[in-house]
């Protein structure tokens, strides 16, 4: 039934009248809501009436529920420890219990998006996800929820980090965040310049990364680029969020290839001379070629792998000259990849668990004979295959597809290394969560190697059956030459990964040559060219490391070095030089603080960032740069270190839009300089970090 027009007076003035005295006992807060749920719905519905929307009116797309709570209260209230997503979601989920009550209310309700600019800051959909099980239209469930978000009880105990929620289409709800909030995560970002802020994980874990595994003997080439620039960045950013990191380099050291090696350098009489890295590959190619065509060698071959697997001193001896060598050569291009930490675990470390392994399978019933090998078939004929569907591994003729863990001659394969080291990383690291950084060829493998450990008993479970270990397989795809073919050096081999770094400190050295058109004061030449070839250095090793990193992992790209030390695009250069020029712009913001006649001083932590909501650009670059530690939360669970490239280029690309409109040093006041000043620390703060968790060093002048 319509209000009369007095009638709706009246109800006004007395809503207005409990507001006011709601506002005498709560004087902690500035606030304008509703004082009951009664007068909240029927504001509320007088609200939409003056935006044209009632029940004679059309369906609306859009309407705004302006919660207009402002927090007066200190800063320190703030919850600046968790990531802001997680705080609007509790807050969502808490305001849809109190709306619906908590038996009709699941966390997955509560999933939180980036909202579009022109929306808000977040998106929440849990008015559609509700409406078939709650039997209600999704616009009046999110009505309700908008109700919800802002009364006294939902606001105060969050400290009202939402200013506004705006429904839009059929039950969206949009959320902005609240002005003392942000200036609090701002605030506290200030007081932490190296994290940003960003706290480290409530819940540490026990995490091994396997990742890089070159083979002993072999130079590393451009195919073990990737899983070692990829593994590296993800073990940096789960340390820096507060995991306990074990990097393990699985390295191929042990096999057939050996024992044809070592005989060859028998017949040199090189076994135990000093050779280096690049003789063994000489010599490993031409014992490669004896063994396919000498039978007498083939038996020379396999008699002294025999020898090798018995201990033999003098076999031992030179499969040991061998190993060091390939470490030292190694190591020197992890050095200049700036890789740290990465423990030889060798496929040899696990060669004697072997034997009681396979033995442990056969006994269980596990694995079964199978034309004289010994297989692990991973579908119902397995005696524990209730725990994991294998069905889906076949081969091409459709028959079940079994991961073969002894040969019919007694030899071991990949899979039975990878159960014994999978094995070893669970009871004896006491791993939580294992992550193989490989190729996307290696997909099958260790899926099939998973599954044999789950029906093998390998994988420790919790009381209701979950897993306790969580495996993870990060596939990647192939680094490819400019014409889209697999990447290969003139002579058709390929390209060693040491010439493909030093070619692109090269390039960069002379690009740099060349845009150099200034000298430094105080330095000789030679100290110049020094400086030079250190930044050539930076930007060229950070250059293949962001071309890679920048794609999706499971997509294979394009190496070129014009694309990827291009000073335009999401490119390294790009961002070093936008980190060198913000360092800039601080040296002077400095500079001007410390003079600054008002008195302000240059204190950043001091800044109260008053005035963030009169220019917009200031106001996007402040809420881009809190969103940094939910983009490393994400990172963290997927593992696709893109998403800190995208982010990275995004908040430079908002840091030229701000400095365009928003003067730093020209502000009107000293408060505007100070805290715009603030501004440009953050944003420099943010990107070393950023950089940083991608292997990249910075220079703060270029």
């Amino acid at each position: 039934m319509r209000c009369s027009r007095s009638l709706f007076g009246a109800l006004l003035i007395l809503s207005c009248g409990l507001l006011l005295a709601y506002h005498r006992h709560f004087n902690t807060h500035k606030v304008i809501y509703q004082s009951s749920k009664e007068s909240s719905m029927l504001l509320l519905s007088t609200k939409f009436r003056l935006h044209g929307v009632g029940k004679s009116s059309r369906p609306f797309s859009s309407l705004k529920l302006r919660a207009s709570v402002i927090e007066s209260v200190d800063n320190k209230q703030f919850d600046t420890s968790a990531s802001t997503s997680q705080l609007v979601q509790n807050m969502v989920f808490e305001s849809i219990c109190h709306a619906f009550g908590d038996s009709n209310v699941s966390q997955s309700d509560c999933v939180i998006f980036a909202g579009k600019a022109d929306k808000g800051d977040y998106q929440c959909n849990a008015a559609l996800s509700m409406a078939k099980r709650l039997g209600m239209k999704p616009l009046d469930i999110a009505q309700r929820i908008s109700t919800s978000l802002t009364t006294p009880e939902i606001a105060s105990k969050h400290h009202s980090i939402i200013d506004s929620v705006t429904i839009s289409g059929p039950g969206f709800l949009n959320l902005q965040l609240s002005l003392p909030f942000l200036q609090a995560k701002l605030q506290n970002k200030l007081l932490d310049p190296q994290r940003v802020g960003i706290p480290r994980t409530n819940s540490p874990q026990r995490v091994v990364v396997d990742y890089s595994s070159p083979n002993i003997a072999k130079e590393m080439h451009v195919g073990h680029l990737r899983s070692t620039i990829i593994g590296d960045s993800i073990s940096r950013l789960l340390q820096f969020l507060g995991h306990d990191v074990l990097q393990l380099n699985h390295v191929g050291d042990w096999g057939t290839q050996f024992g044809m090696l070592i005989a060859f350098m028998k017949e040199q009489q090189d076994s135990e001379k000093e050779v280096a890295l690049g003789d063994l590959v000489v010599f490993y190619k031409l014992a490669k070629q004896r063994f396919d065509q000498d039978p007498v060698f083939k038996d020379t071959a396999r008699a002294e792998v025999v020898r090798l697997q018995a201990g033999d001193e003098d076999s031992l001896r030179a499969w040991q000259t061998i190993c060091q060598k390939s470490r030292v050569e190694f190591q020197e291009v992890y050095d200049l990849l700036g890789v740290k930490g990465l423990q030889e675990r060798g496929e040899s470390f696990y060669n004697p668990m072997l034997p009681a392994l396979v033995a442990s399978l056969r006994d269980s019933g596990v694995a079964v004979e199978s034309e004289g090998a010994l297989c692990v078939f991973l579908n119902s004929s397995t005696s524990n295959a209730a725990a994991v569907d294998g069905s889906r591994f076949k081969t091409e003729d459709g028959q079940p597809l079994p991961l073969m863990v002894q040969k019919s001659d007694g030899g071991f394969l990949y899979g039975t290394t990878d159960l014994a080291a999978l094995t070893h990383r669970i009871q004896t690291e006491r791993a939580a969560r294992i992550i193989y950084v490989t190729d996307a060829g290696q997909a099958q493998h260790f899926e099939m190697v998973f599954c044999a450990a789950d029906v093998a008993g390998l994988l420790p479970k919790g009381p209701k059956g979950e897993p306790l270990v969580q495996l993870t397989h990060v596939p990647f795809g192939l680094v490819l030459g400019e014409d889209g073919k697999k990447i290969k050096s003139r002579s058709g081999d390929s390209v060693r990964l040491r010439e493909l770094i030093s070619e692109a400190v090269r390039i960069a050295g002379d690009e740099l040559r060349a845009r150099s058109n200034s000298t430094v004061d105080g330095l000789t030449a030679a100290e110049e060219e020094a400086l030079l070839e250190q930044k050539a250095r930076v930007v060229g090793i950070g250059s293949i490391k962001y071309a890679d990193l920048s794609m999706n992992r499971e997509s294979g790209y394009r190496f070129s070095f014009k694309k990827m030390l291009a000073l335009a695009g999401n490119t390294a250069p790009y961002m070093l030089y936008a980190y060198a020029r913000i360092e800039g712009i601080r040296r002077k913001a400095k500079q001007a603080l410390d003079s600054d006649e008002d008195g302000v001083g240059s204190g950043e932590e001091t800044a109260g960032f008053a005035d963030l909501q009169q220019e917009k650009e200031e106001l996007a670059l402040a809420k881009h740069l809190i969103r940094f530690e939910e983009v490393l939360g994400e990172v963290e669970r997927d593992l696709y270190p893109n998403k800190i490239c995208d982010y990275l280029f995004e908040l430079s690309q908002k840091f030229n839009q701000f400095y365009e409109h928003c003067p730093v040093l020209k502000a009107s006041t000293a408060e505007k300089r100070r805290d715009r000043a603030a501004l440009c620390t953050l944003t420099s703060e943010t990107l070393k970090l950023g950089l940083s968790l991608l292997g990249i060093d910075t220079l703060d002048r270029l």
